[in-house]
């Protein structure tokens, strides 16, 4: 029997109540393995894809209710003096949860006419609006999540935002001081931008599993695409920064953004991308 539950705001340590019972509140999402992708923090999605985790139950950041076997005769109905506190749904339908983050945008309460027989004017009281996809669904058997934000659904697992990492100035500074990289003008760590920061945690991992012996193919590489882009030292082989915006091609290169079409010829730059094997 499907069920929905709700929390609550409020410092009590009871905050999950039940708030419909046998009701299917989303339609049922089939999500096959084609349409999802691994979370990357710069990948953006298609309309029909969706970001996954895996083993989801053994991440930190799964809540208690997803470990254990649901039993709704484990949650009280939730009071009437806690309906302006809701903040999440937890929508129950079969093996499968269902997820959405609650805002005050959400409440409605207005006057609505009603065209029936005859035209009649509506005091409808507060509703409140349910998504038409959810934020987020676990599917329980596979012990797989899916969601298309990750800042949506952060307020709902706590500590998931660890996904979205952002190099710290520790970070940035061992990058910088990489050997095919040269500082020029003022730029410094001071003026990385936070979306570079996002591309240098990456660019780390990258370099870090990148054999030394690619390095100088690596950089012909980028220099082939970014000639406009990027000043580059051959006799060094060294790629001299003096933007934020220098910076953004150097790390685009570095995850091989970069792509000539077989047909047209046509230099470009993938916004993302997501491997096919």
């Amino acid at each position: 029997m499907d069920q929905v539950l709700t929390k609550v705001k409020g410092h009590s340590k009871k905050t999950i109540f039940k708030l419909l019972s046998d009701q299917t509140l989303f339609d049922e999402l089939v999500i096959t393995d084609d349409a999802c992708v691994e979370y990357v923090p710069d990948h953006n999605l298609d309309e029909d894809s969706w970001f996954k985790i895996e083993g989801f139950s053994e991440k930190s950041y799964c809540i208690e209710i997803l470990k254990k076997d649901f039993d709704s005769k484990d949650y009280d109905d939730l009071p009437k003096a806690k309906f302006k506190g809701i903040t999440q749904l937890y929508a129950i339908q079969g093996n499968d949860f269902y997820f959405q983050k609650i805002t005050p945008s959400l409440f409605v309460s207005k006057k609505m006419i009603a065209f029936g027989e005859a035209a009649t004017l509506e005091n409808i009281g507060t509703r409140l609006v349910v998504n038409t996809f959810p934020d987020a669904v676990y599917f329980k058997n596979t012990d797989k999540l899916v969601f298309k934000s990750l800042a949506t659904i952060s307020s709902i697992f706590k500590g998931i935002d660890v996904l979205y990492k952002e190099a710290t100035n520790e970070e940035v500074k061992t990058f910088l001081d990489e050997d095919f990289i040269e500082l020029s003008g003022d730029f410094s760590i001071d003026k990385v931008s936070k979306p570079n920061r996002k591309r240098v945690a990456l660019a780390m991992d990258t370099l870090a599993a990148m054999p030394s012996e690619d390095r100088d193919q690596m950089c012909s590489y980028i220099h082939s695409y970014c000639e406009k882009k990027l000043k580059f030292d051959k006799g060094n082989s060294k790629f001299e920064v003096t933007t934020d915006d220098e910076l953004k091609y150097l790390l685009y290169g570095i995850e091989q953004r970069f792509y000539t079409t077989p047909l047209g010829h046509e230099k470009r730059l993938a916004n993302s991308v997501q491997a096919m094997d």
